[in-house]
């Protein structure tokens, strides 16, 4: 049995070292987000990239069908238990399963994937630290083939206190609760939008996810540089025991990083507001703030 390290990272290192174990899944799940001032659709999947090139062995995961809701009005909501058990059987993900997910964009598309695992009840799951970028700036193996994948027996199990719907955030609103907004300065002041709204939740903290990885790799800062980014923008990590802390961007994926960042930090898990911005800013009943 592997031992998997503490936290939700693994490095290349340890990634290369593991890479040929049968127990191990490599999950490619590169995207593509347009700005917001582009016109839509904005969200989009690269398995073109994948079949260029990709760390030997990985499968690949489209993350704005294959994991979402469909037939849910508000983009980018996660699927329903039978899809995401048939996917990840399919991909060979059982129960068992070490799943390594990465992308090449500041992790947020692994991280969706690590949460949507995690909110399945899938504790087996990490992200490469620097994903593509640091393998890559390694040296490390590409390879072109996609591998034969046997299947495997995937269980879903909910955990609620991992996703947060609208009603909740609005039921929310006043307490002491630690609402943290991961879009970029102009979209949490309402200057650009994917809604027709701008604006921000009210009571909500701004802090852009990019902000915490550093460099070309694009991996996280340590955990006294995470805490004196959060403190910069006016977040108090000593004050969260006991205290519901959830992350928002516009479809609950550039909120990932923001709550692994939290997480890397001071080792509290928080949750995502799924519906995040695409469902508030569209929802003329909601407050908010600019």
């Amino acid at each position: 049995m592997i031992s998997l390290p503490d936290g939700p990272l693994v490095s290349a290192a340890w990634l290369a070292e593991h890479l040929d174990d049968p127990q191990v899944r490599v999950v490619d799940i590169r995207g593509k987000v347009l700005p917001p001032t582009e016109p839509k659709p904005h969200y989009f999947a690269r398995p073109e990239d994948y079949a260029a090139g990709h760390i030997p062995g990985a499968v690949y995961i489209d993350w704005t069908r294959d994991i979402v809701d469909l037939d849910d009005p508000v983009l980018a909501q996660v699927a329903p238990p039978a899809q995401i058990a048939a996917l990840f059987s399919r991909l060979g993900i059982g129960d068992d399963t070490i799943v390594v997910a990465y992308d090449d964009w500041f992790s947020m598309y692994a991280g969706r994937l690590l949460w949507v695992l995690r909110y399945y009840g899938h504790e087996g799951a990490r992200i490469l630290n620097g994903g593509l970028l640091a393998w890559q700036a390694e040296g490390r193996p590409i390879s072109t083939e996609v591998p034969g994948i046997a299947a495997a027996s995937f269980t879903p199990r909910p955990q609620p206190s991992l996703r947060r719907t609208a009603d909740q955030i609005l039921a929310g609103l006043g307490s002491d609760r630690l609402l943290i907004d991961a879009r970029s300065d102009k979209e949490y002041r309402g200057e650009e939008s994917r809604a027709v709204r701008g604006g921000h939740i009210p009571g909500a903290v701004n802090i852009f996810y990019q902000r915490l990885v550093s460099g070309p790799r694009h991996t996280y800062v340590s955990p006294e540089e995470l805490r004196e980014q959060f403190a910069a923008a006016g977040i108090d990590l000593n004050s969260l025991e006991g205290r519901d802390v959830v992350t928002y961007c516009n479809g609950g994926v550039s909120a990932t990083p923001v709550a692994l960042a939290l997480e890397i930090a001071t080792g509290k898990r928080v949750a995502i507001y799924d519906g995040s911005w695409n469902e508030w800013g569209n929802d003329e009943s909601k407050p908010l703030e600019r």
